[in-house]
């Protein structure tokens, strides 16, 4: 079904949208869907998801799960993360190419017209994090390679990436286009570079910690999901703009497995090289390698740190901006300069200590919201089915709450489990069993009457 079955009043805000705002920028649709009319080729939307993985954090991931587990289980962990995205993140992203939703108007259908500014919110606010803290990254690779003052380098990044958001949807496309393929040049590059000092053909019989390694392997798993829980789940502000459900699909596939999977691989296999200086904690980086020979390299090592930092600091605060925009009322573009100060403002007061707890945070509590999603819109209530909406479900909640203490108990009582796959399990059943039993009891009702 596409978006020309969405509601009459969704409709009709389409017709009388125009093509471009006041200042000569696309028009983003923070507050309706985006119509059949403006919606972008296939390539264009691809770029935007495609370039996002290929991030130095996923070599730096992907180098740490190798560390802990060895190559062929680091290879493993990863292949089963990155599936399990794709379905999760195909799925969301399916509804939005139908209906045209960004993801606070998906999270309205299910939670209420009130209660989603709980999970849209919350989102939203968990993604400015993320900006915040790739954003003080900039300044600090950037100040650790090349002697840059590091605030003022982050106040630059700052500006920087606020600006290219302001842009908006097709400006993420262009940093996509860029950031993939510099990636993937530079990454290849590196391991040349390792190649003439450390034996690649013997990664494969890395062992990695063995019995010795804290991390299990649905730990790995989790950490693989994690890293994309959010922006994951709030995959509608991208793939909305897809033609249909079906191209939107296409869309994430880009990104999972393969752009993701190809940034993660850089990583395991420079840890299995031995060529990683610090495996434990920088995992696969490898920066350092192209920034040590200086020269031309080392310049475009420099660009290639604000492109591939600011892809996924474009998109993170994007994400933000759409959400918060819908809460406040306010366009997309008023948002990205309000968040986008605000997290240069955290970035150059220090974030760094609040990474892992991000990302504990993600595991646990982001899954279940998508998962929720998923289970409303494709089986209790259609997507695009008109009714009245609530100003709060309590359902969604109750199944939101369930799963994520499905994933703390995972956690704490069964770590080789992975606690984002029980989230999302549990979460998504208790809902659908809440849905029924409130169904009987309104068919129950009827028949007395």
């Amino acid at each position: 079904m596409t978006s020309d079955s969405l509601s009459s009043k969704e409709f009709k805000g389409n017709i009388m949208t125009s093509s471009t705002e006041q200042h000569g920028l696309d028009e983003e649709f923070e507050h309706k869907p985006v119509p059949l009319s403006h919606r972008h080729r296939l390539s264009a939307v691809a770029a935007v998801w495609f370039g996002f993985p290929m991030i130095i954090t996923n070599a730096v991931f992907g180098g740490v799960i190798a560390y802990n587990l060895g190559f062929s289980r680091a290879l493993f962990a990863i292949l089963m993360g990155n599936a399990i995205l794709l379905t999760y993140v195909g799925t969301l992203s399916f509804i939005a190419g139908s209906t045209g939703r960004n993801f606070a108007l998906q999270a309205e259908r299910t939670f209420g017209k009130k209660g989603y500014a709980i999970t849209s919110g919350f989102l939203a606010s968990v993604v400015v994090g993320w900006y915040a803290f790739q954003t003080g990254l900039t300044g600090t690779t950037v100040h650790t390679s090349f002697g840059w003052n590091e605030t003022a380098t982050i106040v630059g990044a700052t500006l920087l990436y606020t600006a290219v958001t302001f842009i908006g949807i097709r400006a993420l496309s262009i940093v996509g286009m860029i950031a993939a393929p510099l990636y993937v040049l530079l990454g290849l590059i590196a391991l040349y570079m390792i190649g003439s000092e450390h034996a690649l053909t013997a990664v494969s019989g890395y062992e990695g910690l063995g019995v010795n390694s804290l991390m299990s392997f649905g730990g790995a798993v989790t950490l693989v999901v994690a890293t994309f829980a959010d922006s994951g789940t709030m995959t509608a502000d991208f793939t909305r703009w897809s033609k249909d459900g079906k191209s939107a699909v296409y869309a994430t596939l880009t990104a999972f497995p393969f752009a993701n999977m190809i940034a993660q691989l850089f990583g395991i296999l420079i840890v299995c090289a031995g060529a990683a200086t610090a495996p434990a904690t920088q995992g696969g980086n490898f920066m350092s390698v192209l920034t040590s020979h200086g020269g031309v390299l080392s310049g475009i090592a420099l660009i290639f740190v604000f492109v591939n930092l600011g892809s996924v600091c474009t998109h993170c605060l994007y994400n933000g901006a759409i959400g918060w925009g819908r809460i406040a009322g306010r366009k997309m573009r008023t948002m990205t300069i309000v968040l986008g100060l605000l997290g240069g403002l955290l970035a150059a007061a220090g974030v760094w200590s609040l990474f892992l707890n991000w990302l504990n945070l993600l595991g646990v509590l982001v899954p279940p919201i998508g998962a929720v999603i998923i289970v409303d819109q494709l089986l209790v209530r259609h997507y695009s089915y008109d009714d009245d909406l609530p100003n709060f479900r309590g359902s969604a909640f109750a199944a939101w709450a369930l799963g994520a203490l499905a994933a703390l108990l995972v956690h704490a009582m069964a770590p080789w489990f992975s606690e984002a796959v029980a989230g999302m399990l549990v979460g998504a059943a208790a809902y659908y069993a809440l849905s029924q039993g409130a169904r009987r009891e309104v068919r129950q009702r009827n028949e007395l009457l």
